[in-house]
This record gives structure tokens, sequence and C-alpha cells, in this order.
């Protein structure tokens, strides 16, 4: 038997076909929801909610617990899940609960002893051909990949609770907050974005006030973050937002293969460095050889004084 958890991603219901495609009976595994009629018609017999009052408001890491302790108590012989940031993250919760190795990113797989996988590596630009020998086998479905077929409709779904223990102390949301109305780095249509040669949190007014004059947004790489200068919501990269922009322009960026990942699918991508062998120099549709400081200050000044005749 394949266990496949399911989200309320649409992504999701590619990957349960997907894992219906692998010849196997298919059970669904949810946190607390599950529509049984659609997934009656989706030819699963037997839908497993994980119920506890807390997993709402936990961490990922709960949610890896409650699995964990599902997958200990029905042994299946597989267990799928779709590659998004939530759910790879509770599985990764349970492979560590149940010393078990994860496979993410798959998009082929051929069930047997072992599991051969094609993995999607490197952000997309590489595949990579393995083999998975434990039991039960734990793997992420890249989104967009389902199955040939799926199944055929059955009378009913039979739903089953699951009622997890959770004895250890979790991380909890104690806040929500929205988000801003406007532009985010995946509908931008320009972004400015800076590195480590911005220098500080300061260095970026400038970065903005170019942002807001070409009609985008900024955003950062990796460093920018960590070194607390931006918000992770303005990452972009492998950890952060993959965005496609009709301009990206990378300010002190030497783009780092994670980074790089993160911005290729940009249609011009003009980077400013001091260093004219950076990475993203060398792959930039155009580039500038100078100091941000002194680059961007003189891009303004001179949109300023086109914009006055």
């Amino acid at each position: 038997m394949i266990l496949a958890v399911l989200d309320d991603s649409p992504a999701a219901l590619d990957m349960l076909a997907f894992a219906q495609s692998l010849g196997q009976q298919v059970d669904v595994a949810t946190f607390g929801g599950g529509d049984v009629d659609d997934l009656a018609k989706r030819g699963v017999r037997t839908l497993h909610r994980i119920t506890h009052d807390e997993l709402a408001d936990c961490a990922p890491a709960a949610s890896g617990d409650a699995l964990a302790q599902l997958i200990e108590h029905l042994r299946p012989d597989g267990v799928l899940a779709v590659s998004s940031d939530a759910v790879t993250e509770a599985m990764a919760h349970a492979a560590a609960i149940a010393g078990l190795p994860l496979a993410t990113n798959c998009v082929e797989v051929t069930t047997g002893e072992p599991w051969l996988l094609t993995r999607v590596r490197g952000g997309g630009m590489l595949l990579e051909e393995a083999e998975l020998t434990a039991t039960p086998a734990l793997l992420t479905i890249a989104q967009g990949v389902s199955g040939d077929i799926g199944a055929g409709p059955v009378e009913s779904c039979e739903v089953r609770e699951f009622f997890p223990e959770l004895t250890t102390t979790q991380a909890r949301v104690v806040e929500r907050a929205s988000r801003g109305a406007g532009m985010t780095l995946a509908t931008a249509p320009v972004i400015v974005s800076g590195g480590r040669g911005v220098g500080s949190a300061d260095g970026y007014r400038v970065l903005e006030e170019l942002a807001e004059r070409l009609g985008g947004v900024v955003g950062c790489s990796r460093v920018a973050t960590n070194n607390g200068w931006r918000p992770h919501s303005d990452q972009v990269g492998l950890t952060g937002t993959k965005v496609t922009p009709d301009l990206y322009l990378a300010c002190g960026i030497s783009g780092a293969t994670q980074h790089w990942v993160g911005c290729m699918d940009s249609k011009v991508i003009m980077a400013v460095n001091t260093d004219p062998e950076a990475p993203l120099v060398r792959r930039a549709t155009y580039a500038v050889i100078g100091d941000v400081h002194e680059v961007l200050p003189a891009v303004l000044a001179e949109i300023n004084a086109r914009s006055k005749t």
C-alpha cells in the first residue's frame, strides 16, 4: 500500500494521480481535511484523517511528528507527498523521527526493491537518477507531475480518524499578519535586487528609489536576509522565490548557484558589480562593472533628468 499525503493545493491532486499510476493500492492521509465524496470519485477507498487540536497552529515539526506516528501505525510500502514548502518540511521531520531517508522533487518513480527514482536537483538545472532501498520509501513529487491515469471511482471512501500524541513542546503560531497589497516578487515586471555589495540595510534606500521609479519591487540575495538587511519575503533564489520579471537588476550580487536558479528565467538580467568575473556578471544579459553606490545614483539622476524633458 502507498500512502499519499494531501494538502489543500491543486498540485496535491496531481500527486495523488501520480501515486495511483504506480500500480498499488493508494490510501490518503490528510491533516484534518479531505472531501470524501471527491476522493471516492478519484478512486480512494480509505482516508486516514490525522486529527489533533494543536496541529492547525503548530509548525511543520508537529505535522511531521504526527505523520511519523501514522506511518508507524500503517507501515505502508511508500509515502508520497507534493513538493511544497510546508509539506516537504513536515516530511523531513517525519523522516528524521522514523530514521528514514527522504527523496525530494521526484519526477519519475518505479516501485520495487529498490525503488528507482529520477528527481530534480539544483533548482531544476539537472536530473538525478537514484535508488531508494528504505522501507517505507519516503518521497515528495515535484509540482506539476501527474500520472497518465488515476483510478476509477469507487462507491465510497472510508474515513479512519487517527489521533497522534504530541508529547514534545512544539513551535506554534502566535500571530498572523496579512501581506500588504501591491506587487510581489512573483508578479513584478522589474526587480531591483541587492546582495553583499549593497553593504547594509541603509544601502537599500537607493534600490528602493530605483525600483519605485521603474515600477518594480526590491529583492535580495540570501546574504542580505542572513545579515538582517531585508526580510526573507524579499529573497530571490532556491531558498527564496523563483522570479520571472521582464528585467532583473542584480546589484552587488555575485550569483551563487542557489541565487541564479531563482532569477535565471528573467527575460533580461543586468548585473552591477565591481568583479567582472562574478558568476552573475558572466551569465547576465548586460553587465556594468562598477560600485553599486556610484552606478545606481547615476542611473537615477539620468532617469530624473529625462523625465523633466
